[in-house]
């Protein structure tokens, strides 16, 4: 039965997993959710719809300009690129008590929220396990995965971390909240930097990399090399945070594709900026050499 306790959560990023989460949002708090997009965004997906396995489902919009009423829960997940306007977007929806969660890839995107509308407003989050796959105004999954998220310490959970595992439980989202978020953040960084990357680059789905091969050995190569700049950062990723990772890839959907992989094969910018870029970035501060997101770095940005 809907749940009307919540008054306002406002979304941004309606792809795969931006509309996965917003579905299952909408069928538990119908009247509370709202897709924050301009009138043009708004025209093109209502004249197109959106069905998320199947079923359609009508979303309520709202434009950034027509902030009104303090958010309960906003929802970031849009891609890299869109981070900058999404952040101005979402101002006029920020109260006292509003919590933000950024579902972007990498390890950079609360730093630049916080410095936008403030960090007392945000929970550190992350989707993993999903194999969502957005085409034209169709989403499709056999795994929704999780979204993991706390504050960057939850020995002892905040009353905004409690709020927020409400409304997943009642939305039946699945979830996770680590003890050390930080630490978290980084393991689905090191995933995201080998899984996301050569499967852009191979033109690879999830299956070409959950048997032994040469597309696994370059996964692990990529992330290898995360996991040695993590030291650096006293982080300490381990072999057993690898082995976590292999263990998610394992039940994914082997005919889906990665994030990068959808972006390749639609002509959009990708995010390796964040992954092998921000790899090499972090590196130099050391000088510690990351040949193999090097390679995958020129290679991804060659193929736009």
């Amino acid at each position: 039965m809907p749940d009307q306790s919540v008054k306002n959560i406002y979304l941004l990023g309606l792809g795969a997993l931006g509309g996965l989460i917003a579905a299952k949002l909408h069928d538990a708090f119908p009247d509370s959710v709202k897709i924050i997009a301009d009138l043009k965004r708004q025209q093109t997906i209502q004249q197109t719809g959106l069905t998320v396995n199947g079923k359609t489902i009508s979303f309520q919009f709202i434009t950034p300009s027509h902030g009104h009423g303090e958010a309960d829960l906003v929802i970031i997940a849009v891609k890299n690129a869109q981070l900058a306007q999404a952040i101005q977007d979402i101002k006029s929806f920020i109260g006292e008590n509003t919590i933000v969660i950024s579902l972007l890839n990498g390890i950079s995107s609360e730093e630049l929220i916080g410095n936008g509308i403030g960090h007392e407003h945000l929970l550190y989050a992350y989707g993993v396990g999903m194999d969502a796959v957005r085409e034209s105004s169709e989403i499709r999954y056999t795994n929704p995965g999780k979204i993991v998220f706390g504050e960057k310490d939850n020995h002892e959970l905040s009353d905004r971390v409690k709020f927020v595992k409400e409304l997943f439980d009642k939305a039946q989202i699945p979830y996770n909240v680590p003890v050390d978020m930080n630490k978290a953040l980084w393991s689905k960084f090191m995933m995201n930097t080998g899984i996301n990357q050569a499967s852009a680059v191979l033109k690879a789905p999830y299956g070409a990399f959950q048997l032994p091969g040469e597309a696994r050995e370059l996964m692990l190569a990529a992330a290898g090399e995360v996991m040695e700049l993590s030291v650096h950062y006293g982080v300490n990723l381990t072999q057993a945070d690898v082995d976590d990772f292999l263990k998610i890839l394992g039940t994914l959907d082997s005919a889906g594709k990665t994030s990068m992989l959808q972006d390749v094969e639609a002509g959009r910018e990708t995010e390796v900026d964040l992954f092998a870029g921000t790899v090499l970035a972090m590196g130099k501060q050391y000088n510690l050499q990351a040949p193999v997101n090097e390679m995958l770095y020129k290679k991804i940005k060659s193929l736009r």
